[in-house]
């Protein structure tokens, strides 16, 4: 099988290198084309354009939003590229608009596309462990499961109209931001009675909630150390919970809870925190809370 692989960010490198690892034949392109030297290092072919990966059995879009998928599809033809029995798997997080756009326009030129969003840090998907939500033709899912089963941990079909896939992630994804944001809440209302946050979240995430959700982040939040250039960056966090809010406003689905982590997101940003852990939302309870004056 031979796969494609565009979007080398901090989830989209590790997933290829263990494509590449297990032993298939990838062929990879990012715009920024360092990002590619480690993985041809590794085995990988660095394409010339995105139609050199656009030609394999396989393939796997991981950009970071709508505009960069978008880009790349007008900018290089990718759909008029694809190979007539080439399944396209889009990855990444993407609105629901978008997601249904790409399986239209895919399906007009008569190309296959299926939509397989990923759960999981980027530490996760260097151990292959993601879950992988899995939306569209039945048969092209099968056909892409051999590169799904060496990223994932499981693969969790859930039907043929590829944007189901886009909204469980975006639902995903909201729960996460408002799980770090309450655990960020706790700690501040533990701080100020003199109760060391470190000891308050390790309690907390070896009890009630020992979940990756929140042991992922506790660690962080409890040294504030928030430099994580392997972390799910605070501003990407804003993101996901706007179109999270925009998929409910669509439906007239009411998502209050999002609103209010959205206006925290908004301040950790306004303070030059969108590129830090999504962990360091916990630093705008403690300035609402006024610990560190």
């Amino acid at each position: 099988m031979k796969i494609g692989f565009i979007g080398l960010g901090a989830i989209g490198t590790p997933m290829a290198h263990n494509l590449v690892a297990a032993g298939l034949d990838v062929t990879v392109w990012n715009r920024t084309a360092d990002k590619c030297k480690p993985l041809v290092e590794a085995g990988a072919t660095q394409g010339d354009s995105p139609a050199d990966c656009a030609a394999c059995d396989v393939l796997i879009t991981m950009l970071a939003d709508d505009a960069a998928l978008s880009a790349l599809v007008e900018e290089h033809d990718l759909i008029g590229a694809l190979g007539q029995t080439t399944v396209h798997v889009n990855m990444a997080t993407v609105s629901i608009d978008f997601a249904k756009a790409m399986a239209e326009q895919h399906a007009a030129a008569g190309k296959t596309y299926i939509a397989a969003p990923v759960l999981g840090r980027p530490d996760i998907a260097k151990a292959g462990k993601l879950q992988i939500v899995a939306a569209g033709d039945a048969d092209a899912i099968e056909t892409a499961r051999p590169a799904f089963d060496v990223m994932g941990a499981k693969v969790w079909p859930v039907g043929t109209d590829a944007y189901r896939a886009n909204v469980i992630k975006l639902a995903t994804n909201y729960m996460l931001m408002a799980a770090v944001e309450t655990m960020g809440e706790a700690a501040a209302l533990t701080a100020s009675y003199d109760v060391e946050p470190g000891d308050f979240l390790e309690i907390v995430t070896s009890s009630v909630f020992a979940a990756p959700a929140y042991q992922g982040y506790a660690p962080a939040m409890a040294q504030r150390d928030y430099d994580n250039p392997e972390g799910f960056k605070l501003a990407l966090g804003a993101k996901d919970v706007d179109l999270a809010l925009a998929a409910g406003h669509a439906n007239n689905v009411a998502l209050p809870v999002g609103a209010a982590v959205r206006e925290r997101l908004a301040e950790g940003m306004a303070a030059g925190e969108g590129d830090l852990d999504l962990s360091a939302l916990a630093e705008g309870s403690r300035r609402a809370a006024h610990l560190d004056d």
